[in-house]
């Protein structure tokens, strides 16, 4: 399915848990920036594509399961094993119901749809998707991407209602952050990356570097699927950071969530 590719901010409920370390930021191993790798919606492409391009270099990667999804569904056995080697299985809830009311929303399917759901419905999805996560990777400790960046069921906040069940949250599209003062782990941004160069997608990671701060990227498909970037230009990203694992800390979006909870006086 797909993210949105409007950014804005986000009124979340729940206390903002903010870095309030002094700049610059104190990223392990003396790292000037942070980088998340993530892919969403449980795809083909991601276990033929990224997956090895990932173990290559041995970075971590963050997996967020449609679990509604045809390779979930054919390959759960593989998705277990990629856990089994550090990957990180994020929730990308069951269906991944976005709000057909939205402009170009016709691909909702009426039985899939946020503005006919509620809140206690997806407070249960999610709860659920949970469950069978931790079937898989024995973990209790979670991040969640928010499907289509849509934070209503039947014009109410759910993310309200499940923020206690993560540690992090990307919930919406942004740019770089500029400094890490103002993090919220459970409202953060990413940059979706489809269609980018391996130069445009190197660029942002100097961008991050340049404030000492973090970029997030949701890749949907590698060379194949839909919202896809070229299996090349990932190649490039990924050859890049290997080659400055000085400057870089590359790491799941679990892992990065909590170094910044932990960081909180």
């Amino acid at each position: 399915m797909k993210l949105a590719l409007t950014s804005g901010l986000i009124a979340l409920c729940w206390p903002a848990m903010v870095v309030s370390a002094e700049e610059p930021y104190s990223w392990p191993d003396n790292a000037l920036a942070a980088v998340s790798l993530s892919y969403d919606d449980a795809l083909h492409s991601q276990l033929d594509n990224a997956i090895p391009a990932l173990d290559k270099y041995g970075f971590k990667g963050s997996f967020y399961l449609t679990l509604a999804s045809p390779a979930f569904k054919a390959r759960k056995q593989e998705w277990q094993a990629i856990a089994k080697h550090g990957h990180e299985l994020g929730n990308h809830t069951i269906h991944h119901a976005c709000r057909g009311s939205l402009p170009n929303r016709d691909w909702v399917d009426p039985n899939n749809d946020l503005d006919n759901k509620t809140v206690a419905d997806l407070v249960a999805e999610v709860t659920t998707a949970n469950d069978i996560l931790r079937q898989l990777d024995n973990q209790t400790i979670r991040t969640f991407t928010l499907p289509c960046t849509d934070t209503l069921a039947s014009g109410e906040n759910y993310l309200n209602a499940i923020a206690a069940l993560f540690i992090g949250v990307k919930s919406k599209v942004a740019g770089i952050p500029t400094n890490m003062k103002s993090i919220d782990i459970k409202s953060v941004g990413v940059i979706s990356a489809e269609n980018l160069t391996g130069e445009q997608l190197i660029s942002l990671v100097k961008e991050a570097k340049s404030h000492g701060t973090m970029v997030n990227f949701t890749f949907h498909g590698i060379g194949g699927d839909y919202l896809s970037i070229t299996s090349q230009a990932h190649a490039t990203l990924l050859n890049y950071l290997a080659n400055n694992k000085k400057l870089y800390w590359v790491d799941t979006f679990r892992n990065i969530s909590l170094h910044i909870v932990d960081t909180i006086e």
